[in-house]
């Protein structure tokens, strides 16, 4: 069997490249998971973990921003997932008081702002860099950890 990386880096032209690379990151990701979503303000973190969530529960499943709320909890059919937003954090425990250890525990987690944590990320992530583009669009580079090593991510 050959081993097959994930694609260094992939444009995101749209909205709907991005919703995309949700889909197919949802199609991966497995409990004890996580999806560290990085970038600039306005750059598509929450489109993109809008997208991904939506691919494990219902297309129409309403996706707020956790920005104000720090943590979403959702669960799929087959995957229980929770999308943090760690933009307002001030120590890195607050992210482990307000559930991420229990949401890996139960499932697997969308972290917009991982930089928050100060190092303290989940050993099996993906870690995706988004950023923007001169031309108006994004790119987001793809960095496996852990159990992400190895694994094919079709876009």
């Amino acid at each position: 069997m050959t081993e097959t990386r994930p694609a260094p880096s992939v444009s995101l032209v749209d909205e709907a490249a991005t919703a995309r690379l949700g889909a197919a990151v949802a199609a991966c990701l497995q409990a004890g998971e996580a999806v560290c979503l990085s970038g600039p303000l306005g750059a598509g973190k929450s489109t993109l973990a809008r997208a991904l969530v939506r691919a494990l529960t219902t297309p129409d499943e309403e996706v707020p921003s956790p920005t104000f709320t720090l943590v979403q909890f959702y669960e799929g059919p087959g995957l229980a997932v929770a999308h943090f937003d760690l933009y307002r954090l001030s120590d890195p425990d607050e992210a482990y008081e307000i559930g991420l250890d229990e949401a890996l525990e139960t499932g697997a987690a969308v972290i917009e702002w991982p930089e928050r944590l100060e190092g303290r990320l989940p050993p099996d992530r993906l870690d995706i860099e988004i950023a923007l583009a001169p031309d108006g669009g994004r790119t987001a580079r793809l960095v496996p950890h852990g159990a992400w090593k190895g694994r094919t991510i079709e876009v």
